[in-house]
Order: C-alpha cells, then structure tokens, then sequence
C-alpha cells in the first residue's frame, strides 16, 4: 500500500488534540482518525473489548502490536468503504503513535508531512481540570479520577515525549495549546499551510536521480 500523507497531532493528554483533529477532518481532502475513537467503538464485552478494558481502566497503555494491529485494520475499513484515499487523502492523527516503538510500525504505512506538538507550558493542573471536565461531559472511563489521570500524564512524559525526535525537526511546530480554540485552530493551520506549500515548490527529482535508485 502506499504510504498515506499523514499530519500527526501530538500533546499530553487534555491538550485538545480531539478537538483540533476535528476541525482539521471537516476541510475537503482531510481525514481525522482518533485512535482512542477506535479503542472506544471496541465492543467491551469480546475478547478484544476485554485486553483494551483492562488497560485503559487503569490508565496505562495498551501494548503496541494490539494498537497498531487495530489501528491497520480500521484504515483498511476505511479504505475498503471509501472513507479514506490513500493516494489523495491527508490523514490527521491523533492519540497514535504513543512510543517510539509504533512510530517505528506506523513509518511502513504513513508519510508524515508535519508534526503538531500541542503544547500545555508544563500547566498540569489546567490539564487535570481538562480531562476531568470531559469525563463528566463524556462518561469516559479512562478520566475518571485525579489518580488515573496524573498516571496518564506520567506515561505521556515516560513514553511519549521521546516519540517527537523520531521525526524531522523541520517538519515539527509547537503550538500553545492554553489558548482559546480558535486561536490554536489559526496556528495549525498557519502551519499546515506553510508545509504544504514547501512541498509543492519542492522540484521533482531528475530522471538520472531516479534511474540511479
């Protein structure tokens, strides 16, 4: 298959990466795939319900292979169904790749044309308040209490953070995600904009360039 143009929306937990992957997904071309949509369509009661459910109840990651085997499978859906091009589409990314290790699985299906770190300036607290305001809106298990969220945050330092030197620097934007909504919308966009047109003023490589690979 080939590889889908992918942006990847990356941010602790809270930091509105739904939000803003929503906004992007509504824009003709665009896709929005929230990973932990796809986790929460899962049917508790199977035996796949069961592995995410005794995981994400505690807050802790599900293991890799699981998430980017269900990952795959719900872009083939998409594809299959026509909800997604590969060969048109961009893919909007959030809530995956958590670690270098499904960086590393997902670079065999995805072209990332840009990074956007959601960045909450180290305000925990406004984070927690975040998550737990969602969880009474939403009925989500995973932000149920101040324990299993602060370990949530935590795995996100542990784990996460580190994803971000698995990519191009110059393909990576840090936006302030304690801004109003629309204004983080502006600068994601601003961005994008800015990536889209570097590419297009990239030239093509020299039939002799190709011939030699």
């Amino acid at each position: 298959m080939e590889k889908i143009k992918t942006i990847l929306l990356f941010g602790s937990p809270g930091s509105g990466k739904g939000t803003q992957g929503k906004l992007l997904g509504i824009l003709p071309g665009f896709h929005h795939l929230a990973c932990g949509n796809v986790f929460r369509s899962i049917d508790l009661s199977s035996e796949v319900g069961k592995v995410f459910l005794q995981y994400s109840s505690k807050g802790e990651l599900v293991p890799d292979d699981f998430t980017v085997r269900l990952w795959r499978e719900h872009i083939d859906k998409l594809i299959h169904t026509g909800a997604l091009n590969p060969t048109t589409s961009v893919l909007v990314l959030d809530g995956i790749p958590r670690n270098i290790h499904q960086a590393k699985m997902l670079d065999q299906y995805i072209e990332v044309v840009k990074l956007i770190c959601l960045r909450a300036i180290h305000n925990r607290d406004e984070m927690i308040r975040r998550l737990k305001s969602r969880a009474l809106k939403e009925n989500r298990l995973d932000d149920a209490n101040d324990q299993t969220i602060r370990h949530r945050l935590d795995i996100y330092d542990k784990e996460s953070r580190p994803v971000l030197a698995h990519y191009p620097k110059e393909i990576s934007v840090d936006v302030n995600a304690l801004q109003a909504p629309i204004e983080v919308a502006h600068d994601i966009l601003s961005a994008i904009l800015g990536r889209f047109q570097e590419m297009r003023e990239v030239p093509p490589p020299s039939p002799a360039v190709v011939a030699r690979n």
